[in-house]
């Protein structure tokens, strides 16, 4: 388990996130099948040909999946109880098959929940591509919500002195 309890994450943090994944035609094709969204603009190269694009998109869901799955490790892996919500989400530049995606993680928000044995995390998680040597292409972002789990008791970090 290498995610965070909600007493370890801080309003303002930004976490960049190690894993990166360079996406196939496969794994496009499988997501789409998989979900049944046989849209051409990701399936077919003779109509996509023929867009603004020239040629066949990442379906938007497989890079939104991805980044939330690529943040799984520093974030919620293993001390989530819900993903809450998902909101505000943006595609502000398309992915095409082979693009790597990369993403990072902001914590906005955190409270307790209402009983006090959990907590409410909410992040802004981007995902960028490279491009020409740039890093930073932004190809979607959204708002995640997700219910934490609290350090169980007798599991805290050790402080001052007792840390020596």
């Amino acid at each position: 388990m290498t995610g965070r309890y909600y007493e370890e994450f801080e309003v303002g943090e930004t976490i960049e996130h190690r894993r990166r994944r360079t996406v196939s035609e496969a794994d496009n094709q499988r997501f789409c099948d998989m979900t049944m969204n046989q849209q051409p603009l990701h399936l077919d190269s003779a109509f996509a040909a023929d867009t603004q694009f020239g040629e066949r998109l990442v379906n938007g869901l497989y890079t939104m999946s991805l980044a939330v799955g690529v943040s799984i490790p520093e974030t919620t892996d293993g001390t989530i109880v819900a993903n809450l919500s998902y909101d505000d989400v943006e595609h502000p530049n398309p992915v095409f098959h082979g693009d790597t995606i990369r993403a990072r993680s902001t914590v906005t928000d955190k409270r307790e929940t209402s009983d006090g044995d959990r907590g409410i995390v909410t992040m802004r998680v981007e995902a960028f591509k490279t491009v020409d040597g740039d890093d930073d292409v932004l190809v979607c972002s959204f708002e995640r919500t997700a219910l934490s789990l609290k350090r169980p008791e007798g599991d805290g970090e050790l402080e001052g002195d007792e840390a020596t």
